[in-house]
């Protein structure tokens, strides 16, 4: 080969400088380099992707909205991609066939987790006590699943907290009552509600206080900060050299916060482990569940962090973009309107009535569609290099499959950028993992557990929204002309928060 020619001349002329013996073992080691970067050659490529720069790789294209940004690379370079960003490979499926392969037929090895570097949970010391960001499927993330499952999310636990879900609604609608004519920012209100209805589920005890729920502070103030920082753009995740650092203070930053989100409980788990007061109901809650299991108290943290934040914040998203569509399109909202003079006949909402709302359904999967609260989903990670596609994933890869490209894809979809619900009405995809063009809770090992209880309480909210109120835009602004932008953190927000007028029917 003219590389190992080039080498034997360059060791020639060096003779007559150093001992040819001295020369062998630098020359074996130069050889043994090239040969394996030339077998690397003759494996099977990666998948294709936009040229890097030097030492950046893509982190220059990513841009501020990366689902937008991948969704039009993946036109270009197909429905599965790979980005260098710095000295790290990136994997991204975009299409549901790619989201398949990658959740489903490559499920057992790309299941595992890829964790960001300030995330409190990528620290060995703590990581074993995560649910969503345990590095493997493991015996432990399995037992941590099989109490969630069986305490929160299994059928007969639905069901004995659907008095709690509608009680929590009631208290929402009667503070809005007190605020009719007033602007409301509809996100900071429906993001308390949920959180109220989660703490109740989890600890007995209620964390927020809608009159108390500030613009600026509290609860969704630090979930949002804690979010930013550990979705925020960090250096040692481009460049895992500099992972003894913390050059821009994300990690310290996000311990900070989640330990001030932790403080605001436990007391509680401590006075529950002590049995000076039990829980409010009388009855045993989620907390209870995991001091009977055993559980320590870091890992009772980490759990309700993780619940809290996944729950309280994707939920509350949801219901302001469904709440913004259907401000949006009044067509739709009229239907709404309709269908639920039809099938409620009394004037108290029940959580039972909401499977006879089929339209009502349908806009709530259709909004999921269009405005996944996580676009990207919790990224996966490849232990092993595997074969995608008739690609190349390499080992410890991070892996990510674009919901909302797939949701958006005209391939899959008719008239893919506009609100139609109708297209749910008569058919059978929903969104619990089998459908891979509709991924909005994920699909596999690693679905999300809270989808049972994301399916109830999220069209509670949004029909009891509709059910007791008008809504207007401030200003007699026309609600065509609605802003509709997204930002993306690792969960998809509007641009600009939903504001909106109640107005109690008569």
């Amino acid at each position: 080969m003219a590389i190992q020619s080039w080498l034997i001349t360059i060791a020639s002329e060096a003779s007559s400088l150093f001992n040819p013996i001295l020369l062998l073992p630098i020359i074996f080691l130069i050889l043994k380099h090239f040969k394996s970067y030339f077998l690397s050659k003759s494996t099977l490529p990666l998948p294709p992707g936009p040229s890097p720069w030097p030492i950046l790789g893509n982190i220059p294209h990513m841009g501020k909205k990366p689902h937008i940004t991948l969704a039009n690379f993946a036109q270009t370079y197909g429905p599965l991609m790979s980005l260098r960003l710095g000295t790290q490979i990136m994997i991204i499926g975009s299409s549901a066939t790619a989201a398949e392969e990658i959740l489903k037929t490559h499920d057992r090895i790309l299941s595992a987790r890829y964790v960001p570097h300030a995330v409190p949970a990528k620290s060995p010391k703590f990581n074993h006590l995560s649910l969503g960001w345990a590095l493997e499927c493991n015996d432990r993330w399995k037992n941590l699943r099989t109490i969630c499952r069986s305490e929160l999310f299994s059928g007969k636990a639905m069901e004995s907290q659907a008095c709690l879900r509608e009680r929590k609604a009631m208290d929402m609608v009667n503070f809005l009552g007190a605020k009719e004519g007033k602007e409301v920012k509809v996100g900071e209100l429906v993001f308390a509600t949920v959180f109220s209805m989660l703490s109740n589920v989890l600890i007995s005890r209620d964390l927020i206080i809608l009159e108390k729920q500030s613009v600026d502070g509290g609860m969704k103030g630090l979930l949002g900060k804690y979010v930013d920082f550990i979705s925020a753009p960090n250096l040692p995740d481009f460049y895992p050299i500099l992972r003894a650092l913390d050059l821009q203070g994300l990690n310290k930053k996000a311990k900070e916060a989640f330990m001030r989100m932790c403080a605001m409980w436990e007391p509680i788990i401590e006075d529950r482990r002590e049995g000076r007061k039990g829980n409010a109901s009388g009855q045993k809650d989620f907390l209870d569940a995991l001091i009977d299991n055993s559980c320590t108290n870091d890992q009772i943290n980490y759990l309700l962090q993780e619940l809290f934040a996944g729950g309280a914040e994707t939920s509350a998203l949801a219901i302001e973009w469904v709440m913004a569509e259907l401000i949006k399109n009044p067509e739709s909202m009229k239907k709404v309107r309709e269908e639920m003079t039809r099938e409620i006949k009394q004037d108290l909402l029940k959580e039972s009535q909401l499977p006879h709302l089929h339209y009502l359904q349908a806009c709530f999967k259709e909004t999921l569609r269009l405005h996944p609260s996580a676009p990207f989903m919790l990224p996966h990670r490849a232990p092993d290099s595997c074969l995608v596609m008739n690609y190349t994933v390499p080992k410890n890869s991070q892996v990510l499959v674009n919901v909302w490209a797939i949701g958006r894809d005209p391939m899959i979809w008719e008239d893919p950028l506009n609100f139609k619900p109708e297209r749910f009405l008569n058919s059978t995809l929903d969104f619990k993992g089998t459908d891979f063009e509709f991924l909005t809770f994920g699909a596999g090992r690693r679905i999300c557990p809270g989808l049972p209880m994301a399916a109830k309480l999220v069209p509670l909210i949004v029909a009891s929204l509709i059910h007791y109120f008008d809504w207007s835009l401030p200003h007699g602004n026309d609600p065509i002309k609605l802003d509709m932008n997204e930002k993306v953190a690792l969960t998809l927000q509007k641009e600009h928060p939903l504001v909106l007028i109640p107005k109690l029917k008569k």
